[in-house]
C-alpha cells in the first residue's frame, strides 16, 4: 500500500509539474519574443508618454496592442499582472518529485556503484541525498555569484555566458561522476531549473516590487533592476531547451547509460541554447541559421558519442547456447526484485514499465528488451545487483 500511495502520488505531482512548466515555459518564451519584437511607437504622443515599444497582434479573434516603457508610465494602474507562481510551483513539484523518487531510495536511484571515484561508489543513502541537496544549492551559489562578479552592471554579458557555459560543463562532469546516469541528468538540469526559478524569487521580482514601489513613492525606479531582470530572464530562456530535454532524458538509457554521457550532456545542452538563440534573433528580425546549423551539428556529434560500439556485449564468448535455466536464474538474480507481479523492492507497487518477468512465457514476450537494456547496460538500473560482463554476454548469447 505504501508503495501504491508513492506512485498515486507520484502521478499527481507530474501532472502539476508538467502543467506548472509548460505554463511557465510557455509565458517566458512570450515575453522574450514580445520584449524583441518591439517596435518605435509611430505615435509622437506615445513617445513623449515614455513609450519605448510597441507590438500589434492579432490571435483568438481579437487584435492586442502591447506598450514597454522606458522606465516607468507617468501613472501605474491599479492592477499589474505579475508572472511568478508558475516558476515557483514548477520548482516545488519538481523537487517533490524528486525526493519522492530518488532521495526515498536513494542506494538504488542516486548511488553510482560503478563510480570511478571509490568515495561516490561507496555513498550511502543518506550521503547520496545530502550531496544531491549540495549540489542543487551550490549549482545556484556558483552562477549566482558569477553573475553579481563577472558582470553586476549587465555591461559584460557576454563573457558572463562564457563563464556560465563552463560552469555547465562543470556541472555534468560532475553530476555523472557522483551519481548514477539518469540521476546526474535529472540533476544537472535540476541546477539550471533551480537558477531559473531562484533568477525568478531573488532578482526578478523584487526588482520588480522596487520599482513599482519607487513610483507609488513618486520616485524615479532605479534602471539597474529593470537591467538586471532583463539579464536573469535572457538567462533563463536559454536554458530552457536543456532543462527540457534533460528532464525528459530518464526515458532514455541509450543516452544516460553510456560510459561518455556528460559529453553528450554538455552537447545537447549547447545544442539547446543555440536554437533557442536563433528565436530570440528571429523575434528581433535577425534571421541567422547558422545558429540551428550548429545545434543540429551538436546533437550529431551526441549521436556519434553515445553511438553503440564493439565493446558491448555480443555473446560471441560464450561457449555453447544459453538454456532456459541459465536465463531464469539471471533473472532471479538481478531482475525480479523489481520486475514480478508482486514487486520484493520496497520502491514499487508493480512492475516498472509493465515487466513482470517472474516467469518463463514472460521473459520469452520480452526477450529482445531484455538483450537490448542489458547489453546497453542501462539495467540492473546503476547495476545494483552487479551484474557482471560474462552474465550480459549469456544474454547476448540467448537464441531461444
Amino acid at each position: 500500500m505504501q508503495a501504491y500511495t508513492i506512485d498515486f502520488v507520484n502521478l499527481l505531482l507530474r501532472w502539476l509539474h508538467v502543467i506548472a512548466a509548460i505554463a511557465w515555459i510557455g509565458e517566458s518564451i512570450y515575453f522574450v519574443m514580445l520584449d524583441n519584437s518591439l517596435r518605435t511607437p509611430k505615435s509622437s504622443e506615445d513617445r513623449e508618454k515614455g513609450v519605448f515599444g510597441e507590438m500589434w497582434s492579432v490571435h483568438g479573434g481579437g487584435f492586442y496592442h502591447n506598450q514597454k516603457y522606458a522606465t516607468a508610465p507617468a501613472k501605474l494602474p491599479n492592477e499589474l499582472h505579475w508572472s511568478f507562481w508558475k516558476a515557483y510551483t514548477t520548482w516545488l513539484s519538481g523537487f517533490a518529485l524528486f525526493v519522492i523518487l530518488y532521495m526515498v531510495n536513494p542506494g538504488f536511484y542516486l548511488v553510482n556503484p560503478n563510480s570511478s571515484w571509490q568515495w561516490a561508489a561507496n555513498m550511502s543513502g543518506w550521503q547520496a541525498n545530502l550531496l544531491a541537496l549540495a549540489f542543487l544549492l551550490g549549482g545556484w551559489v556558483v552562477y549566482n555569484e558569477l553573475c553579481k562578479r563577472i558582470s553586476p552592471n549587465m555591461e559584460r554579458d557576454g563573457l558572463l555566458s562564457v563563464a556560465v557555459a563552463v560552469m555547465m560543463v562543470v556541472v555534468a562532469y560532475l553530476s555523472t561522476q557522483m551519481f548514477t546516469g539518469r540521476a546526474a541528468f535529472l540533476l544537472t538540469g535540476a541546477v539550471m531549473a533551480t537558477a531559473m526559478s531562484a533568477n525568478v524569487f531573488f532578482w526578478i521580482i523584487p526588482g520588480q516590487r522596487r520599482m513599482v514601489k519607487a513610483m507609488k513613492a513618486g520616485e524615479a525606479p532605479n534602471p539597474l533592476d529593470g537591467k538586471r531582470g532583463k539579464q536573469r530572464s535572457v538567462h533563463n530562456t536559454y536554458f530552457t531547451l536543456p532543462v527540457v530535454l534533460l528532464m525528459v532524458s530518464n526515458h532514455y538509457s541509450f543516452i544516460y547509460s553510456h560510459e561518455r554521457a556528460w559529453i553528450a550532456m554538455v552537447l545537447f545542452i549547447f545544442a539547446g541554447a543555440l536554437i533557442r538563440q536563433f528565436f530570440v534573433l528571429m523575434h528581433a528580425g535577425k534571421t541567422q541559421p547558422a545558429y540551428p546549423a550548429f545545434g543540429v551539428g551538436l546533437i550529431l556529434l551526441a549521436f556519434g558519442v553515445t553511438a553503440p560500439t564493439a565493446t558491448l556485449p555480443s555473446g560471441e564468448g560464450v561457449a555453447g547456447q544459453p538454456d532456459q535455466a541459465q536465463i531464469t536464474q539471471l533473472m532471479e538474480q538481478h531482475c525480479v526484485q523489481c520486475h514480478a507481479r508482486n514487486p520484493a523492492h520496497a520502491g514499487f507497487s508493480a512492475p516498472p514499465a509493465g515487466f513482470a518477468l517472474d516467469n518463463w512465457d514472460e521473459i520469452l514476450g520480452h526477450k529482445a528488451q531484455i538483450q537490448r537494456v542489458v547489453a546497453s547496460r542501462y539495467m540492473p538500473l546503476g547495476n545494483m545487483t552487479n551484474m557482471s560482463d560474462e552474465e550480459r554476454d549469456i544474454i547476448a548469447a540467448w537464441e531461444e
